[in-house]
């Protein structure tokens, strides 16, 4: 995974979603937020692990994002799983319509952060693992673990 740039500050991660999908590309989207979900942002209250994707009208919308509610906030407070606009170029856009309508991949985010004081979102073209696959990773992953730490007491 690389490094985030040094002006960000995490919101949220998927832990989940690379072990449940092969990640094959990643794209940093803006969102359209209401005031509210921004400070509840702030507050670090989201959640990612539902969310996913789609296209509509030729414009990516995120489903499933589950922002809390503010604690604060009066009766137009949002609603914590509304529909949300992901802010994309035009080329990308196209691009990802042509993934996911043509080959069959998913649009999963994997994690929010503020980046200059702008909410982002990290999101993903992902295939789905089957179940074979997510032991065999998790197989070289104990195996990885294990020669590092035969290393490790070597020295």
């Amino acid at each position: 995974m690389t490094k985030p740039p040094p002006d960000t500050e995490l919101i949220a991660r998927n832990k989940r979603a690379r072990h449940d999908y092969e990640i094959l590309d990643t794209l940093e989207a803006g969102l359209v937020l209401r005031g509210t979900e921004v400070k509840s942002l702030r507050n670090g209250k989201a959640n990612l692990s539902d969310a996913y994707g789609i296209v509509k009208d030729g414009e990516i919308w995120l489903i499933n994002l589950h922002i809390a509610p503010y604690e604060k906030g009066t009766a137009w407070n949002h609603e914590p799983t509304r529909t949300r606009k992901l802010l994309l170029h035009s080329a990308e856009i196209r691009r990802l319509i042509g993934a996911v309508e043509r080959k069959g991949l998913t649009i999963i985010p994997l994690e929010m952060r503020f980046r200059k004081g702008r909410a982002k979102v990290v999101i993903a073209l992902g295939r789905g693992k089957k179940l074979h696959d997510k032991r065999a990773d998790l197989k070289e992953r104990d195996a990885k673990r294990d020669v590092e730490r035969a290393l490790r007491s070597n020295r």
